[in-house]
C-alpha cells in the first residue's frame, strides 16, 4: 500500500509562485510514475505535469513555462513548483502514483486546495 499526502496549497495573487510536495510512503519502486493533476469546480481532473522514474517529464499544454515538476528521491518527495500563476490555475491539486510493476496499482493522496485571487 502506499500514501500520498500533498501540502503547500494555499491562496495566492495572480503572478505569484506556490510549491506544492507530495510525500509517499509505504511499498515503493523506483519505476512508478508520479504525476500531478487538478479538479476545479465542477470539472473534471485534469493532468498538469508528471514525472517518469528516468526523469522523463511532460506538462498540460496550459501550464508550460510556468510550472516545473521534480522529484527528490532520496525523500520519495515530488514537487510542483507553480509560477506565474493565474485566476484559472484555481483548483484543488492531487497527487497520483502510478505503477505497472510488479503489478498494476494506482495511488491518489488528498488533495490540496490552491486559489489564486485578488
Amino acid at each position: 500500500q502506499v500514501q500520498l499526502v500533498e501540502s503547500g496549497g494555499g491562496l495566492v495573487h495572480p503572478g505569484g509562485s506556490l510549491r506544492l510536495s507530495c510525500a509517499a510512503s509505504g511499498v515503493l519502486y523506483n519505476t512508478d510514475t508520479i504525476s500531478w493533476s487538478r479538479q476545479a469546480p465542477g470539472k473534471q481532473r485534469d493532468l498538469v505535469a508528471s514525472i517518469t522514474f528516468n526523469g522523463n517529464t511532460n506538462y498540460a499544454d496550459s501550464v508550460k513555462g510556468r510550472f516545473t515538476i521534480s522529484g527528490d528521491n532520496a525523500k520519495n518527495i515530488v514537487y510542483l513548483e507553480m509560477n506565474g500563476l493565474k485566476p484559472e490555475d484555481t483548483a484543488v491539486y492531487y497527487c497520483r502514483r502510478q505503477r505497472s510493476w510488479p503489478r498494476p496499482a494506482d495511488y491518489w493522496g488528498q488533495g490540496t486546495q490552491v486559489t489564486v485571487s485578488s
